[in-house]
């Protein structure tokens, strides 16, 4: 039997982003902060990628308790704006199309003209390239807040100082730590993603289509992960964590992800006993996700789908070895991580160098004991 103790990381509030005091104390520039006082139309940029936009939902609620009256939209690249659509704390979502009409030069220059049609009071940046600040620059937005990172803080009417310790806490609190500094009020992490009425609706199609009984106990699992191999536990692995669930449970098992997790998600169905319900680029996002939201479990690597998991407050169990759970572990206190041990873990690299010990030494055992923690509790 695997030592399965020496893998489960119940992360204490520190690392886990649910208490303000860890948040650490940042300067502004000129020790300026925002105030609510004439921001009627608000803009944020926002995260390009579908995790980095879920840690950012806690600071993005503490925008809208800090500005209640004010429309806030919020610029981000197609293929995350199906998260935000379940973010109650966003009024509207602009898209920047790129690839697209707002690609090159000629792209950015549009963009910024169509901004400034809209006639925005001021621009927060949870973005930090330098990009966001040239962009809301050039449209005009007279109030500019952000990090002053990647060389834009001349760039800013408010520039908060990105210290070494924030860069060291975990991202939810990263973002925190920056609206906080500009003066934004401190909310509680709870479940980020909240399903609509609609929503609900289109739950109950796509459990109808994919003849999934009401009142059945769904897990789902995500064996892929965008950034690298290097973040993905072995999908025979998996494959066995579904059959003891099924034969010992009798869950329906929903494998989740795009079309380039083909792959392992066919390694995954073919080293299972059972037949399990492949969604793989058979989705939209917003599908994807309210599928997700109806699952009484969810297992993943670390990946975007892990922190939407945990964002709508679904059991997750998350599975690390070459990334560090202490910075991108999902955010919720209905999630737990199972942890590789390796002396070189984390690494943070795409594709491991040496033996993969980090998920090679997470079993089986591991993984199906910390689900069934997660149930009971």
């Amino acid at each position: 039997m695997s030592k399965n103790r020496e893998h489960f990381l119940d992360l204490p509030d520190k690392a886990r982003n649910e208490s303000v005091s860890d948040i650490p104390l940042l300067s502004v520039r000129g020790g300026k902060r925002l105030r609510p006082e004439g921001v009627r139309n608000l803009l944020i940029r926002g995260t390009n990628w579908i995790g980095d936009v879920v840690m950012t939902l806690p600071a993005i609620a503490s925008i809208r308790k800090t500005f209640p009256d004010a429309h806030i939209a919020i610029l981000v690249k197609p293929w995350v704006a199906d998260v935000l659509r379940l973010c109650p704390d966003v009024d509207e979502i602009l898209l920047y199309k790129s690839p697209g009409i707002h690609a090159g030069m000629k792209g950015k220059v549009r963009l910024a003209g169509e901004l400034r049609e809209r006639r925005f009071d001021a621009a927060i940046l949870l973005q930090n390239a330098i990009e966001a600040a040239i962009l809301t620059r050039m449209a005009g937005i007279p109030i500019r807040a952000g990090y002053n990172s990647d060389a834009r803080g001349a760039l800013l009417t408010h520039a908060v100082r990105r210290t070494r310790e924030v860069r060291q806490v975990h991202q939810v609190n990263y973002y925190r730590a920056m609206v906080q500094a500009l003066g934004c009020e401190p909310t509680d992490i709870g479940a980020m993603l909240k399903p609509g009425a609609e929503d609900q609706k289109l739950a109950e199609r796509l459990m109808s289509e994919f003849s999934l009984e009401k009142g059945s106990f769904l897990v789902g699992m995500a064996p892929g992960a965008a950034y690298g191999p290097a973040k993905m536990w072995f999908p025979e692995r998996f494959g066995a964590v579904a059959d003891r669930l099924i034969s010992e449970l009798n869950a329906r098992v929903l494998l989740f992800g795009s079309s380039g997790d083909r792959k392992a998600i066919e390694e995954v169905q073919g080293s299972s006993s059972f037949s399990l319900l492949d969604l793989a680029g058979k989705t939209s996002l917003r599908e994807a996700i309210v599928l997700m939201s109806r699952c009484g479990l969810f297992v993943s690597n670390d990946s975007g789908l892990m922190h939407v998991a945990g964002a709508l407050g679904v059991p997750t169990v998350a599975i690390f070895g070459s990334t560090n759970p202490v910075t991108t572990s999902p955010s919720g206190k209905r999630t737990i991580v199972v942890r590789g041990k390796a002396d070189c873990s984390p690494c943070l690299k795409k594709v491991c160098p040496t033996d993969f010990q980090c998920m090679k030494s997470i079993g089986v055992e591991d993984v199906y004991r910390a689900a069934r923690t997660m149930m009971k509790a």
